[in-house]
């Protein structure tokens, strides 16, 4: 039984074997800390305006159509389909497609607005949106 079981030798929990193959397997990031600020006030920046977007969707009272149309600015496995929030408020795939056209341009008019209040020259709105996009995707 003991050449079964490893023959006398010390065992080591699972636990602690888990814990140091998972350090192992850890990505390092390999972003610098400029790069990793800059990120975060991307994210902040888009958070913000679809905060103030989300504000004025509930301000006419339309808060619940907001919420399932933000899902459509995402790539994720869930995100509902135009058709199903069709059918969730009783419009047809047209209007869905025409209010999420809406939704689209609306976030672009206040991200350009937010961006407005961080340079100094109204010229230079563009070079720096185009500049928090590379921030994203870095």
């Amino acid at each position: 039984m003991t050449i079964k079981r490893g023959e006398g030798r010390r065992l080591v929990p699972l636990d602690a074997l888990g814990d140091h193959e998972g350090r192992d397997l850890t990505p390092m990031d390999t972003l610098s800390a400029d790069q990793i600020y800059e990120r975060r006030w991307a994210l902040t920046v888009l958070e913000e305006v679809l905060a103030r977007l989300s504000d004025e969707y509930r301000a006419v009272g339309k808060a619940a159509l907001f919420d399932r149309l933000k899902k459509l600015l995402t790539d994720e496995p869930d995100r509902p389909s135009q058709a199903e929030i069709a059918d969730e408020f009783g419009m047809t795939e047209n209007a869905v497609k025409q209010a999420f056209h809406r939704l689209r341009q609306r976030y672009r008019e206040l991200l350009h607005d937010e961006i407005a209040h961080t340079v100094i020259a109204p010229g230079d709105v563009e070079d720096e949106l185009r500049h928090l996009v590379c921030r994203l995707l870095a």
